[in-house]
């Protein structure tokens, strides 16, 4: 036997889990673009300083 305002409850349930779930993949999306840039532009300064230091190395 099913209740007329069931359905809409479910409803409901599955938009909010949706929200959050979407929030949520934005949310997780931003920090790893935000630590990728950071790594990346560490890494460049690192090249740059190694390139800016090859004359000091002895063999």
């Amino acid at each position: 036997m099913m209740f007329p305002g069931r359905k809409a409850m479910n409803m409901e349930r599955v938009y909010k889990t949706m929200r959050n779930t979407g929030a949520g993949c934005i949310a997780i999306g931003v920090i790893i673009a935000v630590t990728g840039l950071t790594v990346g532009i560490i890494s460049i300064v690192n090249g740059a300083l190694l390139l800016k230091r090859k004359s000091e190395i002895e063999f």
